[in-house]
């Protein structure tokens, strides 16, 4: 799967996500939970969101660079891949620790704390694979 359809799809996926969500409806009564429906669209879940995704994008162009170096992205053909999947796990280290401090509940509360775990995982998983890419391709360079 090429870098351009796996973005096109994550992006894809954004959109649709968000025009199919359900608007929030209003509080009824007292019986009414302080936690988010699970269709209601935070700026949290949002963010928390583009983490991963972020994130997931830089782990698959680090594990190509790693694992083809004679690809595209590869670290025989330069330092392409490494940086992008370095840059894209630092980015979504970021962004998930945005939201995980600016979050004002718990977990289940909707306010994207869960997804932005979630983005702080898999942005170290990139980050530490993309530096590992970026070695490999200095290595291969010199």
């Amino acid at each position: 799967m090429s870098v351009r359809r796996l973005l096109a799809t994550g992006t894809a996926a954004l959109l649709g996500a968000l025009a199919l969500a359900a608007p929030a409806s209003a509080a009824s009564g007292p019986a009414s939970s302080l936690a988010a429906s699970v269709t209601t669209v935070s700026a949290g879940r949002i963010g928390a969101f583009a983490g991963a995704v972020i994130g997931l994008v830089g782990l698959v162009v680090a594990w190509r660079a790693v694992a083809r170096p004679a690809g595209r992205l590869g670290v025989a053909t330069g330092p392409l891949g490494a940086w992008l999947a370095l840059a894209a796990g630092v980015a979504a280290v970021v962004l998930g620790g945005v939201v995980a401090a600016t979050a004002a509940g718990g977990l289940g509360t909707g306010n994207g704390l869960g997804g932005a775990y979630v983005a702080l995982i898999v942005g170290l998983a990139a980050t530490a694979l993309g530096g590992r890419a970026v070695s490999r391709s200095r290595r291969h360079a010199g």
